[in-house]
């Protein structure tokens, strides 16, 4: 076969592909009608998690899981959107990093609203102007982001879902050499996971934080003296060239995000979950590994502990756990009740399906 009878078979390929989408979109609106007569929502995170899960394991190439992965996202993405639409929350402006895991994980056929800040995100979920809310949480360089942990711990809102990204900093400027850059900018976790490269290359320039990557990036693009430490999504938008790539410190940088949500039903479970949970306990000796204790018995992983001051007398903490596993499956529900039991205070955040 030449090129144009391998095009020609790809136009084959393409009208089969686009009757198929469109026999699926047909069954996406007959679901959807079910749905609003049930008044069940349009998202269903463990449903979602499984085509995905399922598709992902099915490829056999050359496409990949991840290419199987990024593509279903958007065709499930569309096929929401006509169910009904979707409102999702999230720390903007557009073109940050939490911009970004928004369109990941929800599609581009969402509609977005950037806010200014991640308790703004929290806000407007409990306020029930936004579906769900997508928040950072917790970065491999710098560690957990404290506002999100603090706003968990009273808020209504809670944990419907997770995603990684891979974080990759670029140096944006309209400068055409690092000699004429007089001042770098970056929201302080830029700023913190590019300190070295800074020291290597940009001795002396001071830094300065602002509320977003993004925002540094429109500084950036008005002042040619200026160098914003941001995604190359920001370069894009805002127009300012990529002056060096990749300048975090820790090339296996990736930040973690939480999806929340208020007044929807809880994600059931999708057969790899995660559950995560807060407690406060007793000052005394032993009171941590009597309420880890359960969890062995149950043979739950756990994934993630945190402390964080409870802000309510100096000195005292609650304690924050991920752990593999469903509430509503009997083992964990079991070792649940048993740590309730030896808690002062236990809240338990959301299970979800694991990223």
């Amino acid at each position: 076969m030449d090129l144009a009878d391998w095009r020609t078979r790809i136009n084959e390929l393409d009208n089969q592909i686009l009757s198929l989408l469109n026999q699926r979109a047909e069954a996406a609106l007959q679901i959807g009608n079910l749905k609003r007569r049930q008044r069940t929502p349009s998202y269903v995170p463990e449903r979602e998690a499984e085509i995905l899960r399922s598709l992902s394991a099915q490829t056999r190439g050359p496409l990949t899981a991840d290419n199987v992965t990024a593509i279903w996202r958007e065709i499930l993405s569309a096929s929401r959107a006509l169910e009904g639409p979707l409102t999702v929350a999230y720390f903007g402006p557009e073109a940050t990093f939490t911009h970004k895991a928004a369109l990941t994980h929800f599609g581009a056929a969402a509609s977005f609203r950037p806010l200014r800040t991640i308790g703004d995100v929290f806000e407007e979920v409990e306020r029930r102007r936004a579906d769900y809310g997508v928040v950072p949480v917790e970065n491999t360089t710098e560690g957990a982001v404290n506002v999100t942990l603090d706003r968990l711990t009273d808020s209504e809102a809670t944990i419907c879902g997770e995603l990684y990204l891979e974080i990759a900093q670029h140096l944006l400027s309209r400068a055409s050499d690092l000699s004429e850059i007089k001042r770098v900018l970056s929201h302080p976790q830029g700023i913190a996971q590019c300190r070295g490269w800074l020291a290597a290359n940009l001795p002396g320039v001071p830094t300065e934080e602002s509320s977003s990557t993004a925002a540094a990036a429109e500084v950036a693009a008005n002042d040619p003296t200026v160098a914003a430490i941001a995604s190359e999504l920001a370069g894009t938008l805002y127009g300012v060239p990529s002056l060096r790539a990749h300048i975090e410190d820790n090339r296996h940088n990736a930040t973690r995000f939480l999806v929340i949500g208020a007044g929807q039903p809880p994600p059931g479970p999708s057969g790899r979950d995660k559950t995560s949970m807060l407690f406060a306990m007793k000052n005394e000796p032993g009171s941590l590994y009597r309420i880890l204790e359960p969890f062995v018995r149950a043979g739950l992983n756990l994934s993630k502990i945190e402390s964080r001051p409870a802000k309510i007398r100096a000195w005292e903490y609650v304690i924050f756990v991920d752990f593999e596993g469903h509430r509503d499956t009997p083992a964990v529900a079991a070792a649940l009740r048993e740590i309730a039991e030896r808690t002062l205070h236990l809240k338990i955040l959301g299970s979800y399906p694991a990223a």
